[in-house]
């Protein structure tokens, strides 16, 4: 292993790639602090560091303890046995992989010396201990190290009896590329078509290996199957322990003793039409003092959560298990049980709940004065939906939202535009990402695919809730105590270089130097609206950003360009926001259930987990809207659709719908005669003999052959100006019926969460 020369002291974090890039495998924290003489004051400084670095996706985790680069695999690693090729030798992929595009294949001589006894022993369906190394470019050689006993994780998939009578499992995992036989002594009750969990038996060495069907889920053609895969699949906690529901059922509404009355205030809920919970209000007015002419008076009151999750208890333990609530298309899994999530801990309109509230001054400019905080009793005046509130203020109220427009809409709007000059002076990142939204029919299954739409209501109540969470960060900073950042840190110098790169092929120029802003990723996206290339520009942005994540050390909110920022306003369905209540209360000493000591210590551990609970939220959300929309779909095989190559590998290209925005691949082995090249640099597909070429962003005309419920994959065929696909050549394609409600709404920035307008 190469040995460094070096200062004592912390490296950077170039440094550490260029260090694990130089020594592929061999590579542990151990290794680190002894290259870089990191001494053991700094050990902590350089966890933190290596985290970040894993966090961002730069370093992944190997067997054991080591770490190796972005999209290179380490010396040894799990491997899982997919199939034999033409010469008889095993293929196998990788369990983990992080790299873009699909992960490099993994050969596994079965021949000559290769035949010892743990290669023997191994065949497909297998998983391996293997050590690798570099065979060619996108290549690995393989050699069994250890075939893996039978205790793997159960395998989720399709249950099917062909006309002979042979049982067949067809996993849900797309990266799982082979099937599982099932002998009839093995179907524990399952009937064709329908989802089962199977246990995988000792494994052959050549054929499908087989597996015991341990449990039946449902059938195929029950659309609530579509959610429980990814819910299996992720691991998504589903039921809360007993001791939780006891908790929660026991639980009684508070009452005013202790607390400010704020129930003669018209606090008002602002939600989507579907909301299934209400965790936040709010309420404005011309400020009274004569020294802030023009100021105003903002209320934003939170549900008081804390008040139910003692630090501790059932409840506490399970909500932090979960770490948020995860949102599916036809339903959610809360971080809290219903009688809390859905009545006690959410503002209905009516009732008596209790909060905790920020009082918020701004002078005429927007430009926040101070603020207070107090745990106070409240009473929803009224619960409206965004297109409630929008038509109201456009001149359109209707009988529930018309008693309000005066006296509470009229002023919320007034005191944004104050906000919103604040907001344009601060320039936050504003990259137009506009998203889908799935219209359910009675039936379970999708009715429609339309944009969600956005309007100013939207913008409101989302800069309220923003200076709400500002104001949490400075009062727990002002008062000494720990907070839970939300941290979203400025894009990595390799982000930035390549997105440089790319932007000057568009002929667009972004700025050099260390200093870069929001400000300035926004004149590139304004000189891009309205052009050619404003879709593809805003993506590319979007693709360069960095994760967001919570953690108790702050790093600022750079797409938000704000120097703190935590989570105050969702305590109803993320963890973090439990924590950022408990300490405000314990700072500002408005009970006895606020942070407990011990807390303290496990901030960072807690920031960890939570964090990875929401992407394995994120990943499964996205999941199932892939199982929607390829189910979806499956009606329109064979028909002809207008979209956009969204994704360029040396495998092919990803196309997205411009009706739907559905998502899907089309090989690079069908794009006709020619023999194509991967242009990293331009993003782009070349064929070498006619320069043909697909590049990022450019408008394509697809077909889809394959839609793939069970897997929620979709398969396209490129067709050329006569229609004719470049697979096959042939006609014939239809067109779909016209649906200009389903047009596409994109993803959300990376540091976005859960609903549209709480995701900052």
């Amino acid at each position: 292993m190469a040995k460094k020369k070096v200062a004592a002291g912390l490296p950077s974090k170039q440094d550490i790639l260029k260090y694990v890039a130089e020594n592929p495998g061999r590579v542990g924290k151990r290794e680190i602090a002894r290259a870089f003489n990191v001494s053991a004051d700094d050990r902590l400084a350089l966890k933190k560091l290596l985290r970040e670095l894993k966090t961002d996706g730069d370093l992944q985790q190997g067997h054991g303890k080591r770490m190796t680069p972005k999209g290179e695999l380490p010396e040894v690693c799990l491997v899982d046995l997919v199939r034999l090729d033409s010469h008889g030798d095993l293929i196998g992929r990788p369990v983990e992989w992080t790299g873009d595009g699909d992960p490099p294949k993994i050969v596994f001589e079965t021949g000559g010396k290769a035949r010892r006894r743990e290669a023997a022993e191994a065949g497909v369906g297998d998983r391996v201990l293997a050590r690798l190394s570099r065979a060619g470019r996108n290549r690995y050689a393989g050699r069994v190290m250890k075939r893996l006993e039978q205790d793997e994780q159960p395998v989720l998939g399709l249950f099917t009896i062909d006309a002979d009578g042979h049982a067949r499992l067809q996993p849900t995992d797309k990266k799982v590329r082979h099937e599982y036989v099932i002998a009839p002594e093995d179907y524990g009750g399952a009937s064709s078509g329908q989802f089962v969990v199977a246990q995988p038996l000792p494994g052959r060495r050549f054929g499908l290996r087989p597996a015991r069907v341990a449990e039946v889920i449902g059938s195929a053609t029950d659309p609530k199957a579509l959610s429980l895969i990814p819910i299996f699949s992720f691991g998504i906690p589903v039921n809360f322990s007993e001791a939780a529901i006891r908790e929660a059922e026991k639980a009684r509404p508070v009452t005013v003793r202790g607390r400010d009355d704020l129930r003669d205030i018209p606090l008002i809920t602002i939600d989507p039409e579907d909301a299934r919970d209400h965790d936040d209000a709010v309420f404005a007015e011309p400020d009274d003092d004569p020294n802030n002419r023009g100021g105003w008076h903002a209320i934003v009151a939170i549900a008081d959560v804390a008040h139910y999750v003692k630090p501790g208890s059932a409840l506490d333990h399970d909500a932090r298990m979960r770490g948020n609530s995860t949102y599916f298309p036809d339903r959610v899994v809360p971080m809290l049980p219903e009688a809390l999530s859905a009545d006690l801990c959410s503002l209905v309109e009516g009732k008596d709940r209790a909060c905790l509230a920020v009082h918020l001054w701004f002078d005429a400019k927007g430009k926040k004065l101070r603020h207070k905080f107090v745990r106070g009793l409240m009473r929803c005046a009224a619960g409206l939906s965004y297109a409630q509130v929008q038509q109201a203020i456009d001149g359109n109220p209707d009988e529930a939202s018309a008693p309000f427009l005066d006296p509470v809409l009229k002023p919320l709007y007034a005191c944004h535009a104050a906000l919103n000059e604040a907001r344009a002076a601060r320039q936050p990142l504003a990259i137009n990402a506009p998203e889908r939204r799935v219209v359910m029919g009675r039936d379970g299954h999708i009715a429609a695919i339309r944009p969600r739409e956005h309007m100013l209501s939207h913008q409101v109540i989302e800069d309220f809730m923003i200076t709400a969470n500002v104001a949490a960060a400075e009062e727990l900073e002002k008062r000494r105590q720990p907070c839970m950042y939300r941290v979203h840190e400025q894009p990595s110098d390799e982000k930035i270089d390549s997105l440089r790169k790319f932007l000057a092929t568009l002929d667009y120029r972004l700025a050099k130097g260390q200093g870069l802003r929001p400000m300035h990723f926004n004149s590139i996206l304004e000189a891009a609206r309205g052009g050619e290339y404003e879709r593809l520009v805003n993506e590319v942005v979007l693709r360069s950003q960095m994760q967001a994540y919570y953690t108790p050390d702050n790093k600022g909110h750079f797409g938000l360009n704000l120097s703190r920022y935590a989570h105050f306003t969702s305590p109803i369905r993320r963890y973090a926001d439990v924590l950022v209540h408990r300490a405000l209360i314990r700072g500002l000493k408005l009970g006895d259930d606020g942070l407990p000591p011990e807390e303290d210590e496990t901030f960072e551990q807690t920031a960890e987990h939570i964090s990875l609970t929401e992407r394995r939220s994120m990943q499964a959300e996205r999941d199932a809207m892939d199982r929607f929309v390829a189910a979806y779909m499956s009606e329109h095989v064979g028909a002809d659709f207008d979209g956009r190559i969204t994704g360029v590998t040396r495998f092919g290209l990803f196309v997205e719908l411009a009706e739907t925005g559905a998502d899907g691949f089309v090989p690079i082995s069908s794009l006709g005669d020619d023999f194509y090249t991967h242009d990293e640099a331009k993003r782009a597909l070349v064929g070498r003999r006619g320069n043909k070429r697909y590049r990022l962003g450019d408008s394509v005309a697809v077909r889809l052959a394959e839609a793939t419920p069970v897997t929620g994959g979709l398969r396209f065929e490129m067709l050329d100006r006569e229609g004719r696909s470049l697979d096959t050549g042939r006609r014939g394609g239809r067109r779909p019926a016209e649906r200009p409600e389903q047009k596409r709404q994109g993803s959300k920035a990376p540091w976005s969460k859960h609903r549209s307008r709480k995701k900052k």
